[in-house]
């Protein structure tokens, strides 16, 4: 048996992992390498590319995503994203999964899991409807009056004003930008809302 030398084995261990994330690339039905990777380019010049964030933690990372036919065919770090500047964690990266699943015949479809329609179940209930959208925000408008109006406090116990309710609370999003969170920030504060926070400190 011949003695290999270290660079030889250096040079055999990277030809073993350049392989080996080919292969994983072929799996997955996209490259596993950052942008740019010449792989990605045939299966992406008819997809729409469309810029985003990830919701899944509060880094707020940007992404850019492709679809064909309303369906992710590749998601990728944004490059001239100041936060992850193209790198993407493994979740990110599987972000894809929510829309679109390949089936057993390699075929991309949408995720039939996916709820895309607003679906209510009222109390005692064992089953779900489907409602419209005006019902949902009506209905989501109406109870939160309703919870402000039985629980507003205009004075503590010690008589000093306080004017809030604590039945109502808000937990922020990493996808909203400082502007959308300035303007729910002032109208949760004018419902007297004290109970808020922001999902990227969990």
């Amino acid at each position: 048996m011949r003695k290999i030398s270290r660079r030889e084995f250096i040079k055999y261990a990277g030809l073993g992992v350049a392989a080996l994330s080919l292969l994983g690339s072929v799996g997955r039905g996209g490259p596993v390498f950052s942008q740019g990777t010449v792989g990605a380019l045939p299966k992406l010049r008819r997809a729409k590319e469309t810029r985003s964030i990830c919701a899944y933690c509060g880094c707020g990372c940007g992404l850019i995503v492709y679809s064909e036919d309303n369906r992710v065919v590749y998601v990728e770090g944004d490059p001239d994203h100041p936060i992850n500047e193209g790198s993407m964690c493994p979740k990110g990266i599987a972000l894809s999964d929510a829309n679109t699943i390949v089936n057993w015949q390699h075929r991309r479809q949408l995720n039939p899991r996916r709820i895309t329609k607003v679906l209510y179940r009222a109390p005692g209930s064992t089953c779900w409807e489907e409602k419209d959208w005006d019902w949902a925000l009506k209905e989501i408008a109406k109870r939160i009056k309703a919870t402000r109006d039985a629980t507003f406090e205009e004075k503590d116990e010690k008589g000093v004003t306080v004017n809030r309710t604590q039945a109502i609370a808000h937990l922020g999003s990493a996808s909203l930008d400082n502007e959308e969170n300035y303007l729910i920030h002032k109208f949760l504060r004018s419902l007297g809302v004290i109970n808020i926070d922001h999902h990227a400190r969990l």
